[in-house]
């Protein structure tokens, strides 16, 4: 009875070691939306995914705005902080949005609405 019950055990072990993990990724695009008369949509602002389990991915933003990523399926919130410097003006752009549901099945496309504020630099 023991050894049958050895074998069980060392059966079960062995099987649910055995299997094969493959995770499937999504494409995920993050369009940075900038106030009106701020800044034109620029290369290089950060964009941050985390998702639940805190694992986070990070990208930068395309001549358009938009950065993109490949992620696993999952519950995510994107987040940006980003400092523009012109000649008169240094900008801070901030921006979160939550609850951000990424699938195989869906369009993961999310829009980034940025707040500003701004200071003017003096020369």
């Amino acid at each position: 009875m023991k050894r049958y019950i050895t074998v069980i055990v060392m059966t079960a072990l062995l099987a649910a070691c055995s299997y094969e993990e493959n995770i499937e990724l999504c494409d995920v695009g993050v369009q940075l939306v900038y106030p009106d008369n701020t800044v034109s949509p620029y290369k290089g602002a950060r964009v941050q995914l985390t998702n639940a389990s805190a694992s986070i991915f990070v990208d930068s933003t395309d001549a358009v705005g938009t950065a993109h990523f490949l992620v696993p399926p999952g519950i995510y919130e994107a987040s940006s902080s980003e400092t523009y410097l012109t000649y008169d003006y240094r900008y801070f752009f901030n921006g979160v949005k939550s609850l951000i549901v990424v699938s195989p099945d869906s369009v993961n496309s999310v829009s980034l609405t940025l707040t500003v504020s701004k200071k003017r630099i003096v020369h």
